[in-house]
């Protein structure tokens, strides 16, 4: 279930049927350990790059409801060229209140407290920072913290960007293998763990030092995220390719207080739509 902060309706997300064969069937599941694999993502990746995907546009755009009056006029050369089409600026309009934690991308978002032993749970699976991360001695500076997983779906927009000014210390890339990020897979797979990604560990302005992560997902040709040493507030940081894909940011405790319809759907395995730069916390007083 997704709820719609501007309707203030819940919507129910349907699951494709593939999906449902290959995570749901036993022959599907066989399928799936080479479909999930990195060269079977950049096959794809290399076809949807080719002129030979244009034909696909017109047909996605119709089938997803994609209001195209939102993006800049573009003369695509290929199904990614389309994919990260841009936005038009006065569609995302960032805040001047620096209080204000906001959206990185379009997405559906879901928030998890970190407990004191550095896990979070997703469904039925238990998630460690460490195992995230690959590094024990910076999880353990979130303990206690939030993790926020921004849900990037084939309609949204798929570009990402920074929350806020700040100093980029270090970046690492973990390289897995490429499950969809839809909730069908969590069901059985601790998908963040084993899902190609990488992050940056970030020292902010006013939000101390986060984590921004982009995660893989079944299909995506690639994330392609600028490396910057120093970054502004709003500024872009990246985009995916063809698939749907995640971001992530993780918190350190006290430090932003999480608005509370986000917090209450979170805890009843709802999503919440938010768009980029769109509140979704705010500094703690």
């Amino acid at each position: 279930m997704i709820y719609d902060r501007k309707s203030k309706t819940y919507q129910e997300e349907s699951t494709s049927s593939s999906l449902l064969f290959f995570y749901e069937n036993i022959f599907g599941r066989i399928i799936l350990k080479i479909a999930t694999l990195r060269f079977v993502s950049s096959l794809v990746g290399c076809y949807m790059n080719s002129r030979l995907s244009k034909r696909r546009i017109k047909k996605f755009i119709t089938k997803n409801n994609i209001d195209m009056d939102e993006y800049e006029e573009a003369e695509y050369r290929s199904f990614n060229d389309f994919f990260i089409r841009k936005i038009k600026k006065d569609r995302r309009i960032l805040t001047n209140d620096t209080s204000i934690l906001c959206s990185p991308a379009d997405s559906k978002l879901t928030v998890y407290k970190i407990d004191d032993t550095s896990s979070f749970k997703i469904k039925n699976s238990i998630y460690t920072i460490e195992e995230l991360l690959r590094d024990s001695n910076l999880a353990k500076k979130y303990k206690d913290g939030y993790v926020l997983v921004f849900r990037l779906c084939v309609d949204d927009y798929h570009r990402y960007f920074y929350i806020d000014d700040g100093e980029v210390t270090s970046h690492k890339k973990i390289k897995g293998i490429f499950h969809t990020v839809q909730p069908i897979s969590f069901k059985r797979y601790k998908v963040f763990h084993e899902n190609q990604r990488e992050y940056s560990t970030i020292t902010t302005k006013h939000f101390g030092d986060i984590i921004q992560m982009e995660v893989g997902a079944l299909c995506v040709g690639k994330i392609v995220t600028r490396e910057a040493k120093k970054i502004n507030r709003g500024s872009e940081r990246g985009y995916f390719k063809f698939g749907g894909s995640t971001v992530i940011l993780i918190l350190e405790k006290d430090i932003v207080d999480i608005d509370q319809d986000i917090l209450e759907n979170s805890s009843k395995g709802i999503e919440t739509r938010v768009h980029l730069f769109e509140e979704v916390g705010r500094l703690s007083k």
